[in-house]
């Protein structure tokens, strides 16, 4: 009975890892540019929007309520909505949707 010992291959190894890896890095640069920046940056025009919200202005919230800030300060998390017949509800600044305040309500420059 023999027993064949097979030397490793020799001479570009460096080069085969790296070629083993490289679909491994060509994904995560797709996932990246189609998932991970717009993202980001939907998310930095979101807060950029909630930045310039003021009293008086007429938003929507996530949950679809139309209504004008009646109060807003700085230190606090919620504003006072003033809806129908100036009836006035607490609502949370993040449930103020952006997209679709701007396309129901948008401002004039």
């Amino acid at each position: 009975m023999h027993i064949l010992l097979m030397a490793p291959p020799q001479g570009g190894g460096t080069i085969g890892t790296l070629v083993s890896f490289l679909p491994l890095v060509l994904i995560f640069i797709v996932f990246y540019f189609f998932m991970m920046r717009p993202q980001m940056k939907k998310q930095k025009e979101q807060e950029a929007f909630k930045s310039t919200l003021q009293k008086g202005d007429m938003i929507i919230t996530i949950g679809g309520i139309h209504g004008k800030i009646a109060d807003m300060r700085e230190n606090q998390t919620y504003l006072l909505l003033e809806i129908e017949s100036g009836q006035k509800m607490r609502i949370e600044r993040s449930s103020v949707s952006s997209e679709a305040t701007q396309a129901a309500y948008p401002k004039k420059a």
